[in-house]
Protein backbone atom coordinates (compact mmCIF):
# COMPACT_ATOMS: atom_id res chain seq x y z
CA UNK A 1 0.00 0.00 0.00
CA UNK A 2 1.54 3.37 -1.02
CA UNK A 3 2.64 5.73 1.72
CA UNK A 4 0.88 9.12 1.54
CA UNK A 5 2.32 12.54 2.31
CA UNK A 6 0.42 12.39 5.60
CA UNK A 7 2.73 9.62 6.75
CA UNK A 8 5.78 11.82 6.23
CA UNK A 9 4.03 14.62 8.10
CA UNK A 10 3.44 12.22 10.98
CA UNK A 11 7.15 11.40 11.08
CA UNK A 12 7.92 15.12 11.23
CA UNK A 13 5.44 15.42 14.10
CA UNK A 14 7.15 12.52 15.88
CA UNK A 15 10.58 14.16 15.56
CA UNK A 16 12.01 11.61 13.13
CA UNK A 17 12.14 14.16 10.33
CA UNK A 18 12.61 17.93 10.17
CA UNK A 19 11.54 20.59 7.68
CA UNK A 20 13.14 23.94 6.76
CA UNK A 21 12.32 26.51 9.41
CA UNK A 22 12.32 24.04 12.30
CA UNK A 23 15.11 24.60 14.84
CA UNK A 24 16.38 21.00 14.47
CA UNK A 25 16.63 21.23 10.68
CA UNK A 26 19.86 23.23 10.41
CA UNK A 27 21.87 21.03 12.76
CA UNK A 28 20.51 17.82 11.24
CA UNK A 29 21.51 18.95 7.74
CA UNK A 30 25.07 20.01 8.59
CA UNK A 31 27.69 17.63 7.20
CA UNK A 32 31.23 17.25 8.51
CA UNK A 33 32.41 19.34 5.56
CA UNK A 34 30.79 22.60 6.62
CA UNK A 35 31.77 24.26 3.34
CA UNK A 36 28.79 22.39 1.86
CA UNK A 37 25.32 23.87 2.42
CA UNK A 38 22.75 21.05 2.37
CA UNK A 39 19.16 22.28 1.94
CA UNK A 40 16.92 19.26 1.26
CA UNK A 41 13.12 19.61 1.52
CA UNK A 42 13.21 17.23 4.51
CA UNK A 43 15.86 15.54 6.65
CA UNK A 44 15.33 12.29 8.54
CA UNK A 45 17.17 11.25 11.72
CA UNK A 46 16.31 7.63 12.61
CA UNK A 47 17.49 6.01 15.82
CA UNK A 48 16.54 2.45 14.82
CA UNK A 49 16.28 0.31 11.72
CA UNK A 50 12.48 0.32 12.06
CA UNK A 51 12.40 4.12 12.02
CA UNK A 52 14.75 4.15 9.04
CA UNK A 53 12.44 1.85 7.07
CA UNK A 54 9.44 4.08 7.87
CA UNK A 55 11.33 7.14 6.64
CA UNK A 56 12.36 5.44 3.39
CA UNK A 57 8.83 4.20 2.72
CA UNK A 58 7.32 7.61 3.45
CA UNK A 59 9.80 9.40 1.20
CA UNK A 60 9.24 7.02 -1.70
CA UNK A 61 5.50 7.32 -1.22
CA UNK A 62 5.82 11.09 -1.56
CA UNK A 63 7.88 10.80 -4.74
CA UNK A 64 11.13 11.82 -3.04
CA UNK A 65 14.53 10.28 -3.56
CA UNK A 66 16.59 9.26 -0.52
CA UNK A 67 20.20 10.25 0.26
CA UNK A 68 21.75 8.26 3.15
CA UNK A 69 24.55 10.11 4.93
CA UNK A 70 26.43 9.31 8.12
CA UNK A 71 29.06 11.95 8.88
CA UNK A 72 29.10 13.86 5.60
CA UNK A 73 32.86 13.85 5.06
CA UNK A 74 32.21 13.39 1.32
CA UNK A 75 29.27 15.81 1.04
CA UNK A 76 31.16 17.93 -1.50
CA UNK A 77 31.09 15.02 -3.95
CA UNK A 78 27.29 15.26 -4.31
CA UNK A 79 26.14 17.26 -7.36
CA UNK A 80 24.78 20.70 -6.36
CA UNK A 81 21.16 19.75 -7.15
CA UNK A 82 21.32 16.23 -5.70
CA UNK A 83 19.13 17.04 -2.68
CA UNK A 84 16.51 19.20 -4.42
CA UNK A 85 13.79 16.51 -4.36
CA UNK A 86 15.31 14.28 -1.74
CA UNK A 87 14.99 13.09 1.83
CA UNK A 88 18.41 13.50 3.41
CA UNK A 89 18.67 10.45 5.67
CA UNK A 90 21.23 11.20 8.41
CA UNK A 91 22.44 8.07 10.19
CA UNK A 92 24.52 9.65 12.96
CA UNK A 93 22.08 8.49 15.67
CA UNK A 94 22.05 4.88 14.41
CA UNK A 95 25.20 3.72 16.17
CA UNK A 96 26.53 0.71 18.01
CA UNK A 97 29.16 -2.06 17.87
CA UNK A 98 29.03 -5.72 18.92
CA UNK A 99 32.39 -7.51 19.08
CA UNK A 100 32.71 -11.30 19.05
CA UNK A 101 36.25 -11.83 20.37
CA UNK A 102 36.24 -15.57 19.67
CA UNK A 103 35.18 -15.21 16.03
CA UNK A 104 37.23 -11.97 15.73
CA UNK A 105 34.33 -10.14 14.14
CA UNK A 106 32.39 -6.95 14.78
CA UNK A 107 28.84 -5.97 13.80
CA UNK A 108 28.66 -2.24 13.20
CA UNK A 109 25.52 -0.11 12.87
CA UNK A 110 25.34 2.24 9.88
CA UNK A 111 26.14 5.56 11.56
CA UNK A 112 28.99 4.36 13.77
CA UNK A 113 32.34 6.12 13.59
CA UNK A 114 35.68 4.33 13.57
CA UNK A 115 36.62 5.68 17.00
CA UNK A 116 33.65 3.81 18.49
CA UNK A 117 34.55 0.60 16.68
CA UNK A 118 38.19 0.70 17.78
CA UNK A 119 37.24 1.46 21.39
CA UNK A 120 34.99 -1.62 21.43
CA UNK A 121 37.70 -3.82 19.90
CA UNK A 122 40.60 -2.67 22.08
CA UNK A 123 39.74 -4.61 25.29
CA UNK A 124 39.94 -7.82 23.25
CA UNK A 125 43.32 -7.05 21.66
CA UNK A 126 41.66 -6.61 18.27
CA UNK A 127 41.43 -3.88 15.68
CA UNK A 128 40.00 -3.28 12.20
CA UNK A 129 41.23 -2.24 8.77
CA UNK A 130 40.08 1.32 9.41
CA UNK A 131 40.44 4.87 8.17
CA UNK A 132 43.06 7.36 9.30
CA UNK A 133 40.46 9.57 11.05
CA UNK A 134 38.43 8.36 14.00
CA UNK A 135 35.36 10.47 13.19
CA UNK A 136 34.79 8.94 9.75
CA UNK A 137 31.79 6.62 9.29
CA UNK A 138 32.95 3.01 9.32
CA UNK A 139 30.27 1.95 6.84
CA UNK A 140 30.96 4.85 4.46
CA UNK A 141 34.66 3.97 4.48
CA UNK A 142 33.96 0.30 3.75
CA UNK A 143 31.45 1.02 0.97
CA UNK A 144 34.10 3.03 -0.88
CA UNK A 145 36.78 0.34 -0.58
CA UNK A 146 38.78 1.81 2.28
CA UNK A 147 42.49 2.67 2.30
CA UNK A 148 44.04 2.05 5.72
CA UNK A 149 47.46 2.35 7.30
CA UNK A 150 47.25 -1.45 7.32
CA UNK A 151 46.38 -1.48 3.62
CA UNK A 152 49.61 -2.73 2.07
CA UNK A 153 49.59 -5.69 4.46
CA UNK A 154 45.86 -6.51 4.59
CA UNK A 155 44.27 -4.90 1.54
CA UNK A 156 41.11 -2.85 1.17
CA UNK A 157 38.81 -2.36 4.13
CA UNK A 158 35.95 -3.75 2.06
CA UNK A 159 37.78 -7.09 1.87
CA UNK A 160 37.04 -7.59 5.58
CA UNK A 161 33.24 -7.32 5.15
CA UNK A 162 31.54 -10.68 5.75
CA UNK A 163 27.86 -9.75 5.81
CA UNK A 164 25.69 -6.70 5.20
CA UNK A 165 22.16 -5.74 6.22
CA UNK A 166 20.73 -3.26 3.74
CA UNK A 167 17.35 -1.61 3.23
CA UNK A 168 16.56 -1.54 -0.48
CA UNK A 169 14.26 0.84 -2.34
CA UNK A 170 11.23 -1.43 -1.85
CA UNK A 171 11.58 -1.03 1.92
CA UNK A 172 12.84 -4.58 2.42
CA UNK A 173 15.58 -5.32 4.96
CA UNK A 174 17.94 -7.78 3.27
CA UNK A 175 20.83 -9.73 4.73
CA UNK A 176 23.42 -10.24 2.02
CA UNK A 177 26.71 -12.10 1.88
CA UNK A 178 28.85 -14.11 -0.51
CA UNK A 179 26.13 -16.81 -0.46
CA UNK A 180 22.94 -14.73 0.02
CA UNK A 181 22.11 -12.32 -2.82
CA UNK A 182 25.79 -12.37 -3.82
CA UNK A 183 25.38 -9.81 -6.65
CA UNK A 184 24.18 -7.17 -4.19
CA UNK A 185 26.95 -8.11 -1.75
CA UNK A 186 29.50 -7.81 -4.55
CA UNK A 187 28.19 -4.38 -5.59
CA UNK A 188 28.10 -2.81 -2.14
CA UNK A 189 31.70 -3.82 -1.34
CA UNK A 190 33.47 -0.96 -3.08
CA UNK A 191 30.55 0.12 -5.26
CA UNK A 192 29.23 2.68 -2.79
CA UNK A 193 25.75 3.64 -1.66
CA UNK A 194 23.75 3.38 -4.89
CA UNK A 195 22.00 0.13 -3.96
CA UNK A 196 20.37 0.79 -0.61
CA UNK A 197 21.05 2.13 2.84
CA UNK A 198 23.41 -0.12 4.77
CA UNK A 199 22.23 -0.48 8.36
CA UNK A 200 24.80 -3.01 9.61
CA UNK A 201 28.01 -4.61 8.45
CA UNK A 202 29.88 -7.55 9.93
CA UNK A 203 33.63 -7.38 9.48
CA UNK A 204 36.65 -9.53 10.24
CA UNK A 205 39.02 -8.08 12.84
CA UNK A 206 42.79 -8.23 13.18
CA UNK A 207 44.51 -9.73 16.26
CA UNK A 208 46.65 -6.61 16.64
CA UNK A 209 46.66 -5.04 20.11
CA UNK A 210 49.48 -2.63 19.26
CA UNK A 211 51.49 -1.38 16.31
CA UNK A 212 54.58 0.69 15.58
CA UNK A 213 53.24 3.98 14.25
CA UNK A 214 53.99 7.68 14.29
CA UNK A 215 55.36 10.50 12.19
CA UNK A 216 58.63 12.05 11.04
CA UNK A 217 58.61 15.83 10.67
CA UNK A 218 60.80 18.36 8.87
CA UNK A 219 60.48 22.00 7.91
CA UNK A 220 58.99 22.36 4.42
CA UNK A 221 62.33 23.70 3.18
CA UNK A 222 63.59 20.12 3.51
CA UNK A 223 61.04 18.85 0.98
CA UNK A 224 63.49 18.83 -2.00
CA UNK A 225 65.59 16.18 -0.21
CA UNK A 226 62.89 14.35 1.79
CA UNK A 227 60.29 13.79 -0.96
CA UNK A 228 62.69 12.17 -3.47
CA UNK A 229 64.18 10.01 -0.71
CA UNK A 230 60.74 8.81 0.43
CA UNK A 231 59.73 8.09 -3.18
CA UNK A 232 62.86 5.97 -3.61
CA UNK A 233 62.29 4.24 -0.25
CA UNK A 234 58.76 3.20 -1.25
CA UNK A 235 60.14 1.20 -4.19
CA UNK A 236 61.57 -1.42 -1.81
CA UNK A 237 59.50 -0.87 1.36
CA UNK A 238 57.93 -4.15 2.54
CA UNK A 239 54.17 -4.69 2.61
CA UNK A 240 54.27 -4.43 6.39
CA UNK A 241 54.80 -0.66 6.04
CA UNK A 242 52.05 1.70 4.86
CA UNK A 243 52.97 5.38 4.90
CA UNK A 244 52.02 8.75 3.51
CA UNK A 245 53.99 11.91 2.82
CA UNK A 246 52.39 15.33 3.09
CA UNK A 247 53.56 18.83 2.26
CA UNK A 248 51.63 20.79 4.90
CA UNK A 249 50.81 24.37 5.84
CA UNK A 250 49.30 24.76 9.29
CA UNK A 251 47.35 27.82 10.42
CA UNK A 252 48.33 29.56 13.69
CA UNK A 253 45.38 27.95 15.48
CA UNK A 254 45.75 27.77 19.28
CA UNK A 255 44.35 24.22 19.47
CA UNK A 256 47.24 22.84 17.37
CA UNK A 257 50.37 21.34 19.00
CA UNK A 258 53.37 23.63 19.33
CA UNK A 259 55.37 21.50 16.89
CA UNK A 260 53.06 22.30 13.99
CA UNK A 261 51.16 25.50 14.84
CA UNK A 262 51.63 28.14 12.14
CA UNK A 263 54.35 26.14 10.40
CA UNK A 264 55.07 24.74 6.92
CA UNK A 265 56.16 21.12 7.18
CA UNK A 266 56.98 17.84 5.50
CA UNK A 267 55.39 14.94 7.39
CA UNK A 268 55.85 11.22 6.79
CA UNK A 269 53.48 9.10 8.87
CA UNK A 270 52.00 5.65 8.94
CA UNK A 271 52.27 2.23 10.54
CA UNK A 272 54.78 -0.63 10.40
CA UNK A 273 53.80 -4.18 11.37
CA UNK A 274 56.24 -6.56 13.02
CA UNK A 275 58.68 -6.37 15.92
CA UNK A 276 60.31 -3.19 17.18
CA UNK A 277 63.62 -4.26 15.62
CA UNK A 278 61.99 -5.00 12.26
CA UNK A 279 60.23 -1.63 12.28
CA UNK A 280 63.45 0.17 13.19
CA UNK A 281 65.26 -1.49 10.28
CA UNK A 282 62.47 -0.53 7.85
CA UNK A 283 62.38 3.09 9.05
CA UNK A 284 66.17 3.54 9.23
CA UNK A 285 66.60 5.10 5.76
CA UNK A 286 63.94 7.70 6.56
CA UNK A 287 65.49 8.47 9.94
CA UNK A 288 68.81 9.08 8.19
CA UNK A 289 67.14 12.18 6.70
CA UNK A 290 67.40 13.73 10.20
CA UNK A 291 63.81 14.66 11.05
CA UNK A 292 63.43 17.30 13.73
CA UNK A 293 60.66 15.20 15.30
CA UNK A 294 60.31 11.41 15.31
CA UNK A 295 57.28 9.95 17.12
CA UNK A 296 57.39 6.40 15.71
CA UNK A 297 56.90 4.01 18.62
CA UNK A 298 54.77 1.06 19.63
CA UNK A 299 51.29 2.34 20.48
CA UNK A 300 47.90 0.74 21.22
CA UNK A 301 46.27 0.02 17.86
CA UNK A 302 43.19 2.04 18.79
CA UNK A 303 45.45 5.15 19.00
CA UNK A 304 46.43 4.92 15.31
CA UNK A 305 43.69 7.37 14.28
CA UNK A 306 45.56 10.16 16.14
CA UNK A 307 48.73 9.75 14.06
CA UNK A 308 47.53 11.37 10.84
CA UNK A 309 46.47 14.65 12.53
CA UNK A 310 43.15 14.86 10.68
CA UNK A 311 40.98 17.83 11.70
CA UNK A 312 39.34 17.02 15.04
CA UNK A 313 35.87 18.19 14.04
CA UNK A 314 33.72 19.59 11.23
CA UNK A 315 35.85 21.60 8.79
CA UNK A 316 35.21 23.67 5.65
CA UNK A 317 37.34 21.94 3.05
CA UNK A 318 37.86 21.69 -0.70
CA UNK A 319 39.84 18.73 -2.08
CA UNK A 320 40.92 16.97 -5.25
CA UNK A 321 42.41 13.57 -5.97
CA UNK A 322 44.12 11.30 -8.48
CA UNK A 323 45.71 7.87 -8.57
CA UNK A 324 49.29 7.70 -9.81
CA UNK A 325 50.94 4.73 -11.43
CA UNK A 326 54.46 5.68 -10.43
CA UNK A 327 56.45 8.51 -8.91
CA UNK A 328 59.59 9.16 -10.99
CA UNK A 329 61.91 12.11 -10.49
CA UNK A 330 59.89 14.27 -12.88
CA UNK A 331 56.71 13.64 -10.87
CA UNK A 332 58.51 14.52 -7.65
CA UNK A 333 59.71 17.77 -9.24
CA UNK A 334 56.17 18.56 -10.42
CA UNK A 335 54.74 18.11 -6.93
CA UNK A 336 57.48 20.25 -5.38
CA UNK A 337 56.72 22.99 -7.91
CA UNK A 338 52.98 22.89 -7.17
CA UNK A 339 53.04 22.44 -3.39
CA UNK A 340 56.64 22.73 -2.17
CA UNK A 341 58.38 25.52 -0.25
CA UNK A 342 58.41 27.99 -3.16
CA UNK A 343 54.77 27.47 -4.21
CA UNK A 344 52.27 30.31 -3.78
CA UNK A 345 49.30 28.22 -2.73
CA UNK A 346 46.40 28.08 -0.29
CA UNK A 347 46.83 24.33 0.23
CA UNK A 348 46.48 22.91 3.70
CA UNK A 349 48.32 19.86 2.40
CA UNK A 350 49.23 17.79 -0.62
CA UNK A 351 49.44 14.11 0.29
CA UNK A 352 50.85 11.01 -1.34
CA UNK A 353 49.66 7.71 0.12
CA UNK A 354 51.80 4.69 -0.74
CA UNK A 355 49.66 1.88 -2.21
CA UNK A 356 50.58 -1.50 -3.67
CA UNK A 357 51.05 -4.72 -1.74
CA UNK A 358 47.77 -6.37 -0.77
CA UNK A 359 45.85 -3.36 -2.09
CA UNK A 360 46.78 -4.51 -5.58
CA UNK A 361 45.60 -8.10 -5.16
CA UNK A 362 42.13 -9.18 -6.31
CA UNK A 363 39.11 -9.74 -4.09
CA UNK A 364 35.64 -10.70 -5.33
CA UNK A 365 34.06 -7.25 -5.08
CA UNK A 366 33.04 -4.30 -7.23
CA UNK A 367 36.39 -2.70 -6.39
CA UNK A 368 38.63 -5.77 -6.53
CA UNK A 369 41.96 -3.95 -6.09
CA UNK A 370 43.65 -0.57 -6.58
CA UNK A 371 45.75 -0.50 -9.74
CA UNK A 372 48.06 2.32 -8.70
CA UNK A 373 51.26 2.94 -6.83
CA UNK A 374 50.18 6.09 -5.02
CA UNK A 375 47.07 8.06 -4.13
CA UNK A 376 47.34 11.85 -4.45
CA UNK A 377 45.06 13.97 -2.29
CA UNK A 378 45.19 17.77 -2.07
CA UNK A 379 43.07 19.82 0.32
CA UNK A 380 42.59 23.45 1.34
CA UNK A 381 40.31 25.16 3.83
CA UNK A 382 37.33 27.10 2.50
CA UNK A 383 36.15 29.39 5.30
CA UNK A 384 34.85 32.06 2.89
CA UNK A 385 33.61 32.06 -0.73
CA UNK A 386 36.86 33.72 -1.85
CA UNK A 387 38.96 31.10 -0.08
CA UNK A 388 36.79 28.34 -1.50
CA UNK A 389 37.30 29.64 -5.04
CA UNK A 390 41.05 29.75 -4.58
CA UNK A 391 41.03 26.31 -2.96
CA UNK A 392 39.24 24.86 -5.97
CA UNK A 393 41.95 26.23 -8.25
CA UNK A 394 44.92 25.32 -6.07
CA UNK A 395 43.83 21.73 -5.42
CA UNK A 396 43.04 21.24 -9.11
CA UNK A 397 46.47 22.67 -10.01
CA UNK A 398 48.21 19.99 -7.93
CA UNK A 399 46.24 17.22 -9.62
CA UNK A 400 46.94 18.76 -13.04
CA UNK A 401 50.66 18.96 -12.28
CA UNK A 402 50.75 15.20 -11.67
CA UNK A 403 48.44 14.35 -14.58
CA UNK A 404 51.21 12.82 -16.73
CA UNK A 405 51.55 10.05 -14.13
CA UNK A 406 47.84 9.59 -13.41
CA UNK A 407 46.24 6.23 -14.08
CA UNK A 408 43.08 8.03 -15.24
CA UNK A 409 41.14 6.31 -12.45
CA UNK A 410 39.97 7.44 -9.03
CA UNK A 411 39.17 6.04 -5.60
CA UNK A 412 35.77 6.84 -4.09
CA UNK A 413 37.08 7.39 -0.55
CA UNK A 414 39.44 10.13 -1.75
CA UNK A 415 37.35 11.62 -4.60
CA UNK A 416 35.74 14.74 -3.12
CA UNK A 417 34.26 16.27 -6.27
CA UNK A 418 31.20 15.41 -8.36
CA UNK A 419 32.06 13.58 -11.54
CA UNK A 420 31.92 10.39 -13.55
CA UNK A 421 31.79 7.56 -11.00
CA UNK A 422 32.70 4.99 -13.67
CA UNK A 423 36.36 6.10 -13.54
CA UNK A 424 36.80 4.08 -10.35
CA UNK A 425 35.94 0.79 -12.09
CA UNK A 426 36.86 -1.29 -15.10
CA UNK A 427 34.26 -1.46 -17.88
CA UNK A 428 33.04 -4.94 -16.93
CA UNK A 429 32.59 -4.00 -13.27
CA UNK A 430 30.76 -0.79 -14.17
CA UNK A 431 28.37 -2.67 -16.45
CA UNK A 432 27.67 -5.22 -13.70
CA UNK A 433 27.11 -2.42 -11.16
CA UNK A 434 24.55 -0.85 -13.49
CA UNK A 435 22.70 -4.15 -13.79
CA UNK A 436 22.59 -4.55 -10.01
CA UNK A 437 21.29 -0.98 -9.67
CA UNK A 438 18.54 -1.63 -12.23
CA UNK A 439 17.51 -4.82 -10.42
CA UNK A 440 17.36 -3.42 -6.87
CA UNK A 441 16.52 0.23 -7.58
CA UNK A 442 14.70 0.51 -10.92
CA UNK A 443 13.16 3.87 -9.93
CA UNK A 444 16.55 5.37 -8.99
CA UNK A 445 15.46 6.14 -5.43
CA UNK A 446 18.94 6.37 -3.94
CA UNK A 447 21.09 9.47 -4.14
CA UNK A 448 24.72 8.58 -3.49
CA UNK A 449 28.16 10.07 -3.62
CA UNK A 450 29.71 8.84 -6.90
CA UNK A 451 26.37 7.34 -7.88
CA UNK A 452 26.11 4.33 -10.16
CA UNK A 453 23.71 5.47 -12.85
CA UNK A 454 21.43 3.11 -14.76
CA UNK A 455 22.68 1.84 -18.10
Amino acid sequence: MPIAAADLSALVHDGLAHLPGQPEYELACQPWNVAVAQRPPVVGVPTSVQELVLLVQAAVGCGLRVAPQSTGHAAAALPPDALDNTLLLRLHRLTGVQVDPLARTARILGGTQWSEVLAACAPHGLTAVHGSAGDVSAVGFLLGGGISFYGRAYGLGSSTVREIEVVTADGALRRVSATEEPDLFWAIRGGGGSFGVVVTVEIDLLPLPDVVAGMLLWDLDAAPRVLPAWAQWTLTAPESATTSLRLMRFPPAPELPDAVRGRRLVVIDGAVLGSDNQAAEILAPLRELRPELDTFARIPSHALTAVHMDPPGPTPIVADHALLGELPAAAVAALLSAAGPDADTSLMFAELRHLGGALGRDIDAALPRVDAGYALFAAATADTPDLAARALNDTADVVAALAPWSTGTSLGNFDDRPGDASTAFCAAAWSRLQRVRERYDPQQVWVAVHEVTAG
